[in-house]
């Protein structure tokens, strides 16, 4: 069924509620993150402090992480490369091209990553044609591209619809 495709792993009110020892317990050794409304607002151009040092965390943890965005390499190069954080850009989502590079170039297992996103139609459906394990983050601001609020809309139907249904339990902001 493709409700049962736009189902997350995990819900969490952001990337900061993470459990990053949680990951660690599970054997995962990669995070690919989208990074529009996932790590920052989508109009940022650079990290956040808390951003910033969830990042660090992770490459304490021996995390290694992989920004696979939908948008152009210009904006996905600026906020990644004073990081010092490998990307993806133009991907696609939910496409499995730049999922399946992620994994490549960081040298992992799909059963060794997680997909964090704030999309259902893009993060979390890509993720899981795959068989990634998925994480639905709230986005981290109300205000969105013009494609994104296409989705948006979409994505508050196929919601309404999985809560009907009974398969999700958790309050989303709608």
């Amino acid at each position: 069924m493709f409700l049962e495709k736009l189902m997350p792993d995990q819900y969490v009110e952001s990337i900061h509620h993470i459990d990053i020892h949680f990951l660690r317990e599970k054997k995962i050794k990669a995070v690919i993150t989208d990074l529009d409304n996932t790590l920052v607002e989508w109009d940022r151009p650079y990290a956040t402090p808390e951003v910033e040092s969830w990042l660090k965390q992770l490459h304490k943890e021996g995390i290694q992480v992989t920004v696979v965005s939908n948008n152009n390499r210009d904006r996905v190069d600026k906020f990644c490369t004073p990081l010092g954080v490998r990307f993806i850009s133009a991907a696609r989502k939910p496409g499995n091209r730049a999922f399946l590079q992620a994994v490549a170039d960081m040298n992992v297992s799909i059963e060794e990553t997680v997909v964090v996103g704030d999309q259902l139609f893009t993060d979390v459906l890509g993720g899981n044609r795959l068989g990634f394990h998925t994480i639905l983050v709230v986005p981290v601001t109300q205000t969105d591209g013009f494609w994104t609020r296409f989705n948006r809309r979409l994505e508050r139907l196929a919601l309404y619809w999985m809560r009907k249904k009974g398969m999700i339990t958790w309050k989303t902001q709608e």
